[in-house]
């Protein structure tokens, strides 16, 4: 398996209250050599938000490309997943979705200093 930034994939979450795994769609932030030199993914959590709205939410503009069904939002809870529980890939970001999120990730993770003592 071979994950690029900006995949949209489903991977299995564990539920706390029952013992099931469902599919859920991730976007994939992390670049493809990391991916394939660790066999995991840095991805960002896609939801619905029907219950609930983060100020940092960026609703993806094209749902077929990213091959979502729904409404769906991308919200900054970020987590690191092994290619184990990822199902398959389902679509990518759109390239418009791609740079608003680039910027958001540039506001979320700003450069640090290169310079001795920086902190």
């Amino acid at each position: 398996m071979a994950f690029e930034q900006w995949d949209v994939v489903t991977a299995l979450f564990p539920f706390t209250d029952v013992d099931v795994r469902k599919p859920r769609p991730v976007v994939v932030l992390s670049g493809a050599a990391f991916n394939a030199e660790h066999g995991h993914v840095v991805a960002a959590m896609v939801t619905t938000g029907t219950r609930s709205r983060w100020p940092s939410d960026h609703g993806i503009a094209d749902l077929g490309l990213a091959g979502l069904s729904h409404s769906s939002v991308v919200r900054w809870k970020i987590f690191t997943l092994p290619y184990a529980v990822i199902a398959r890939r389902i679509g990518m970001l759109s390239q418009a979705d791609r740079a608003v999120l680039d910027r958001r990730m540039s506001s979320v993770f700003p450069q640090r200093s290169s310079s001795p003592g920086a902190s």
